[in-house]
C-alpha cells in the first residue's frame, strides 16, 4: 500500500507499507529511492513482517520543507517522526549506503526504540565514499537536466536500477539530486561510535563481495567490529538489494525472526 504523510515541520514522506507483523523500516541511500527495496520488501513481508519503505525526505517522491537541509541527521529525525505518525514505537532498522548513517544516528539517539539494526554496504565513521559523488556535488544546477543520462550510463546496468534513477530525470530531478549530494556530511557519524557500542542493539552487517565504492576490509569489517555484529559477504556489488535480493531477504528475515 502506498501512502503519503505530512510530518510536523511540513516534510512530506512518500512510502510503501507492506504486510503486517513485526515492524521494519528500510532506508535507501544515495542516489537511490525506495525502489531499491522493490525485490526485497515483499519477500520479507511474506515472512511475517510489516515493512515500511519510505523515500528519504528530498529524495524520490518525498518533499523537503523549503530551505531545510536534507542531511542524514535530519533524515534520522524525520524517520522517527514518521514512525511516530504510524504509531510504531519499536522497530528493526534496515539500511543501505548513506541511509545507514541515518539508521546509526537513530540508534544513537533512541537505542531503546531499535529492536535491531541491519546495515548493507553502509558507512562507518567518516568513511562515506564521498569521492564517488564529488562530480555530482560539483555539478552546475543550470546543467541539472544532463545529470540523469550520465547516471543512467554509469549505474543503469539493470532495468530496476534505471527505473529507480528515473526519479532524478529532468532539470528538477537533477537539481534535487545535486542538493541531496551537497547536504551529505560525513562528520555527522564520525563521533558516534561509542554511543553505538553502548546501545547494545543487536546488529548484522551485509556486504557485496564486489562493492567498488565502500571496501569491505576498510569499511565493512571495522563497522561490524564496532557493532559487535556478524559480517556476511553476498554475491553482488554495492547495490546488494538489487544485485542479490533473495540473499538479502533471507538474511534480513532470519535476523528478525531470531529476535522476535
Amino acid at each position: 500500500m502506498q501512502r503519503n504523510l505530512r510530518l510536523a515541520d511540513d516534510a512530506r514522506v512518500s512510502l510503501d507499507d507492506h504486510g503486517s507483523g513485526t515492524p521494519l523500516l528500510m532506508l535507501h541511500g544515495f542516489p537511490s529511492t525506495a525502489r531499491l527495496w522493490d525485490q526485497v520488501a515483499p519477500r520479507v513481508a511474506a515472512r511475517g513482517s510489516r515493512v515500511i519503505v519510505p523515500d528519504l525526505v528530498g529524495y524520490g517522491s518525498s518533499l523537503a520543507p523549503a530551505g531545510a537541509r536534507i542531511d542524514m541527521a535530519s533524515q534520522a529525525r524525520w524517520m522517527w517522526q514518521l514512525l511516530d505518525a504510524l504509531d510504531i514505537e519499536r522497530v528493526f532498522l534496515v539500511a543501505h549506503d548513506v541511509g545507514s548513517a541515518a539508521a546509526q544516528l537513530m540508534v544513537s539517539a533512541a537505542p531503546a526504540r531499535a529492536r535491531g539494526l541491519v546495515i548493507l554496504d553502509g558507512v562507518y565513521g567518516s568513511e562515506w565514499a564521498m569521492d564517488a559523488i564529488e562530480s555530482i556535488r560539483a555539478w552546475a544546477p543550470a546543467d541539472a537536466a544532463r545529470l540523469f543520462p550520465v547516471l543512467a550510463r554509469r549505474l543503469g546496468r539493470s532495468a530496476l536500477m534505471r527505473e529507480m534513477l528515473a526519479a532524478y530525470a529532468g532539470a528538477d530531478g537533477g537539481r534535487r539530486l545535486i542538493r541531496a549530494a551537497r547536504d551529505l556530511e560525513p562528520a555527522q557519524t564520525a563521533l558516534i561510535g561509542a554511543s553505538l557500542q553502548a546501545s547494545t542493539v543487536p546488529a548484522l552487517v551485509l556486504w557485496g563481495r564486489e562493492d567498488r565504492y565502500l571496501d569491505v576490509e576498510t569499511v565493512g569489517r571495522p563497522l561490524a567490529d564496532l557493532l559487535g555484529a556478524p559480517l556476511a559477504l553476498l554475491p553482488g556489488g554495492h547495490f546488494t538489494p538489487i544485485d542479490c535480493p533473495s540473499e538479502v531477504s533471507d538474511a534480513v528475515s532470519d535476523f528478525v525472526a531470531a529476535r522476535s
